[in-house]
């Protein structure tokens, strides 16, 4: 059982009464729920191959999520060559239901505030279909590194991941977003299962200093949602101060607000380590409290937007190189429009920019972005070489040339070690690796061989 702090239990009693604090107690002395969710850009339950794989994982529905499923912790997905494909996301199964009462649309503008390690960036992505942009952002760098490894292994070509504090985003994007997801920094009461160290960090102190900090960045949320918008703040926590006083005390500061939606999710009335979620809507006429200084602003982002609406002469040239190397490569692939491309230093982006939204390469400077839309890949001495996230965002019948293998065979084991493997006769130049028809990974066929492109720091021990 997970050694639980006194003062935590005592406020759990206090919030939960005598009789339901003892069920809920009695969680911690159960095994804790394991999801994942499928990514629909590849992979659905009306696929054919979706029952095979249900059976291996041993699936069951999520009630909440239409893509969620329960998986037996014996079965171990995340080591499955199908993750490395990005066949689904490793998720806390009640974290689910932010993302879903945030319910992103095709060709909107959101934004997750505070995304790492991409459980609800890749949620909001698979709801918005490619259509639209989806900026993701976290403050820290390791943890961006994370996030935009995860929106990659997931092939999301239309989604910009940064790394910042709140402050500076809403100054530069005032009114900006259709939808922000905040999922707020928190005292992690609901993670004390999953992680028992967490419950040896809580104290009555951290919530306090968490619900204040949670306060301040629902200020910056504020500012960045348009008039009409919608705004949905969740913790991993239980308590009061981080959950309903926070919401209530924004209401009260910014009274354009209005609380639509409010759920717990408690993990002794389902099945899941628990949430909370808050769902906030912006009236249609705003408030000058929350953007008052904000045109300026907003007239020199537009601007911006448009002057960058015609890429640089470097960045051209690079994109005819990709062009090239696509027609013969992925001479099926087409890149998504409403993007135009993007080169930092060797590295060539395609990067969304949906129209009249502040986003294009001049609303960038100066922010640093780990990720400013798919990475096409990379100009070396005039050649190009195509990227890995390029090889998740496409369809393996997108290439000319594939070698596919079913999961379990050696060829495939070999692959995700770094190794080469025999090609095929007569095959020669870039193709993709896939498992059962999912794209892998890369490979440079020649001399016999098909020579491993898979990134090192993604190949297996």
């Amino acid at each position: 059982m997970t050694r639980l702090p006194p003062e935590y239990i005592e406020r759990i009693r206090l919030l939960l009464g005598e009789r339901e604090a003892e069920v809920f107690l009695h969680t911690y002395q159960k095994p804790r729920a394991f999801g994942l969710r499928l990514n629909p850009s590849k992979l659905t339950a009306r696929d054919e191959r979706f029952p095979g794989i249900a059976k291996r994982f041993g699936l069951r529905p999520v009630p909440w999520c239409e893509h969620g499923y329960y998986y037996e912790e014996s079965s171990r997905p995340g080591r499955h060559p199908y993750h490395a494909a990005g066949l689904y996301y490793i998720q806390e199964p009640s974290a689910m239901i932010a993302a879903e009462l945030l319910d992103p649309q095709p060709g909107e503008t959101v934004l997750d505030l505070a995304a790492a390690p991409g459980g609800k960036t890749t949620q909001i992505a698979a709801r918005m279909q490619g259509q639209g942009l989806l900026v993701a952002n976290e403050i820290h760098p390791s943890r961006a590194k994370i996030l935009a490894e995860n929106v990659e292994r997931m092939g999301i070509a239309n989604a910009l991941v940064i790394h910042s504090a709140p402050g500076p985003l809403a100054e530069r994007w005032p009114e900006a977003f259709d939808r922000i997801m905040l999922d707020a920094p928190c005292s992690g009461e609901g993670m004390f299962r999953k992680d028992p160290e967490a419950a040896l960090e809580w104290s009555v102190e951290a919530v306090k200093a968490c619900a204040a900090r949670q306060r301040n960045i629902l200020r910056d949320a504020a500012r960045m949602l348009k008039p009409g918008g919608r705004l949905v703040y969740s913790t991993c926590t239980f308590n009061r101060e981080e959950n309903e006083e926070t919401v209530r005390a924004f209401i009260e500061e910014f009274p354009e607000f209005e609380l639509a939606r409010e759920e717990r999710m408690w993990p002794h009335r389902l099945e899941g380590e628990g949430h909370y979620v808050a769902v906030l809507e912006k009236h249609p006429q705003g408030s000058g409290s929350a953007s008052g200084s904000g045109k300026g602003e907003r007239a020199r982002e537009r601007s911006a937007a448009r002057k960058s609406g015609k890429p640089d002469k470097a960045a051209e040239a690079a994109l005819r190189l990709f062009r090239e190397f696509a027609e013969e490569a992925l001479p099926r692939f087409r890149l998504p429009e409403g993007g135009s491309p993007l080169l930092f230093g060797e590295a060539l982006y395609w990067l969304p920019q949906p129209e009249g939204a502040p986003f294009g390469a001049a609303a960038l400077a100066g922010l640093r972005t780990p990720r400013p839309g798919l990475h096409l890949g990379d100009v070396r001495k005039g050649r190009f070489e195509p990227a890995h996230a390029l090889a998740m965002a496409v369809r393996a019948d997108d290439a000319a040339l594939t070698a596919d293998f079913p999961a379990d065979s050696p060829e495939i084991a070999a692959y995700l070690r770094g190794e080469s493997i025999a090609a095929p006769e007569g095959a020669k130049g870039w193709g993709l690796l896939a498992v059962d028809g999912w794209p892998l990974g890369w490979f440079k066929a020649s001399d016999g061989q098909l020579k491993n492109r898979l990134p090192k720091g993604l190949r297996s021990v």
